[in-house]
């Protein structure tokens, strides 16, 4: 059986359907939402370079913060220990 022309993976819905049923599923969606589907795949799916270095700098700032805290946390232990 020959494959879906879209993801080339999975056999067509029958020999003379173009697509499987995943992929004519999505061809579904662009003829119903348009331009739509694909402004959603770029938002959700793929990140641009800022949106890339964004999410590498709040990774970063969450790390900090939590070292931080544990830090804090290990100094409050090391003071309640030498007051007992």
């Amino acid at each position: 059986m020959p494959l879906c022309y879209l993801c080339e993976k999975k056999p067509r819905e029958g020999y003379w359907g173009y697509f499987c049923t995943d992929c004519r599923k999505t061809k579904h969606y662009l003829n119903i939402y348009g331009d739509r589907v694909y402004e959603i795949l770029d938002n959700v799916l793929a990140r641009t370079e800022d949106k890339q270095q964004y999410k590498i700098n709040d990774e970063i700032k969450k790390d900090i913060e939590n070292k931080e805290y544990s830090l804090r946390s290990n100094k409050k232990k090391k003071v309640a220990k030498l007051n007992d």
